[in-house]
């Protein structure tokens, strides 16, 4: 792994509770969620008591079933692809996150970062690389798609292709669903969080 993606896994790490306020996304996977394939897209505007305003897009999203690396019963995989959108007022102190929540039998009983994994990016800037983690039943966990984003000049953008996702010890239903968030500093505090669909990791 590059110093740069364990520098950044390091930031991701720091921000636990971010990942313990995505849980709560949790409550809506259940079983009866679509397979993984194309998935639609979505958008997201938010304004601030002084009229700031924050907007979130996903597009192109798609989760595709992998064989997991470790090739047993307890494994779940998905490659997934998309691109995040950002924008807030220019000039202000605003960050972008963006990744997964990922839960084993979608019972949010606990929240687990012990995940390894690597960030590549192509000459094109798009990100791609794995990530591995272990999954009890009842446990959820978020998995970054790149470390913490400034957006500067009004735009912040991050571009994913075939990135892995790599669920080991789940003894059971595994799912999963994107998670954005933007946080605008300031007199007019804004956090704004954009879901995707949920879809099954086979």
């Amino acid at each position: 792994m590059s110093t740069k993606s364990k520098l950044g896994l390091r930031r991701l790490a720091a921000g636990a509770a971010i990942a313990a306020v995505s849980a709560v996304g949790l409550a809506s996977m259940g079983a009866g969620n679509a397979a993984a394939g194309p998935l639609p897209n979505g958008s997201k505007t938010t304004t601030g008591i002084d009229g700031e305003v924050v907007t979130l897009k996903r597009l192109g999203e798609s989760a595709y079933p992998v064989p997991s690396v470790a090739n047993n019963s307890f494994g779940r995989a998905a490659e997934v692809s998309g691109t995040i959108v950002a924008t807030a007022p220019k000039g202000s102190d605003a960050t972008l996150i963006s990744g997964y929540i990922v839960g084993c039998q979608i019972n949010v009983g606990g929240l687990s970062l012990g995940l390894n994994g690597s960030l590549d990016l192509s000459p094109e800037g798009i990100l791609g690389g794995s990530f591995s983690l272990p999954l009890s039943p009842g446990q959820a966990t978020f998995v970054p798609i790149s470390s913490p984003k400034t957006i500067k000049g009004g735009q912040a953008i991050i571009q994913y292709k075939r990135q892995q996702i790599d669920v080991q010890k789940c003894g059971g239903y595994a799912t999963a669903r994107a998670y954005s968030q933007v946080e605008l500093k300031g007199d007019s505090y804004i956090k704004s969080t954009l879901y995707g669909a949920p879809f099954s990791l086979n």
